[in-house]
């Protein structure tokens, strides 16, 4: 089955402090520092009188802007001032997870969050990151620069490379928020494939990908987008399932007599069972109390 065992743990562990993992960071991994996209989602819903019973949907809300407006450059703007000025978290936090996977060997993390902390923890950490957005569309700055680099295009533990799939917030022109964008975003990584010259995933990143494990933190399984996502991801480069993978997920909750948590749980682990995911259940501050428990280093 699919849920962390001893072994899944003694693999993660190896990996980790030699280097053979590829952190794939997402909301959840950001505890209190950014507001959840529920939410956001629901502030801007409440500010534009949305319309529908989804109210919690950032992506659909976002769209619901982009319409209203006629410009979804705009809402994207409005969705940077939101977040620009908000905490950052305390790397030097055990359970902080980007301070605490800021100090592993690790040369490639990658990221669909539009923050910097992963970028400001491995600065923390004394190393030189660098950093890049995917450029999923003519729109987004495509760092040929940076990838022509020797430190860009083979990074190493002390000169790590942050790839934002979904943008960042200094360039609002390349995040990936309403529906629009995830459609566009997933159509053009399918062309990818046979796409000659600029690549949304440069050879470094494909290689992060099939090479190494992953670590997923901060999504939910339940996600469609993840979900899309992923199986985009593998879809585009089969070797991605030569290795096998960990994600940190939220139990699933449900209003009492709807449905069985365990239950739903089991029918989770079996169906990313196919994709060799293993499947840590907690929040990501528990994940990290627990692989410092296993490293000997509980404070």
């Amino acid at each position: 089955m699919g849920e962390m065992d001893d072994a899944a743990w003694d693999r993660l562990l190896h990996q980790l402090r030699n280097g053979d993992c590829t952190p794939f960071l997402g909301a959840g991994a950001c505890g209190d520092s950014l507001p959840t996209g529920r939410r956001l989602s629901s502030e801007m819903a409440s500010e534009w009188r949305y319309p529908y019973d989804d109210g919690e949907n950032l992506t659909r809300v976002t769209q619901f802007g982009a319409m209203m407006f006629g410009d979804h450059i705009h809402v994207k703007n409005l969705i940077r001032d939101r977040l620009n000025g908000t905490g950052t978290p305390d790397f030097s936090d055990p359970l902080e997870p980007h301070g605490l996977l800021a100090g592993f060997p690790i040369s490639v993390y990658l990221t669909t969050n539009y923050d910097d902390f992963a970028y400001q923890s491995l600065a923390a950490n004394g190393k030189t990151p660098s950093r890049a957005s995917c450029a999923w569309n003519p729109d987004v700055r495509y760092a040929r620069e940076l990838f022509g680099s020797k430190a860009g295009w083979n990074p190493q533990p002390m000169t790590p490379l942050v790839y934002h799939l979904h943008g960042t917030l200094e360039d609002p022109r390349s995040l990936v928020l309403t529906e629009d964008d995830y459609l566009d975003f997933m159509v053009n990584l399918a062309r990818d494939r046979i796409t000659v010259g600029k690549r949304m995933l440069p050879p470094t990143i494909q290689a992060a990908l099939t090479r190494r494990s992953l670590l997923f933190i901060g999504y939910s399984l339940q996600d469609w987008t993840f979900r899309f996502m992923f199986i985009r991801l593998a879809q585009t480069m089969p070797g991605i399932n030569t290795r096998r993978h960990v994600s940190v997920q939220l139990p699933p909750e449900f209003p009492v007599g709807r449905a069985e948590p365990e239950k739903i749980k089991r029918q989770l682990e079996r169906y990313y069972e196919r994709w060799k995911i293993s499947i840590f259940w907690g929040t990501a501050q528990e994940f990290c109390a627990e692989l410092r428990a296993r490293m000997g280093t509980t404070s």
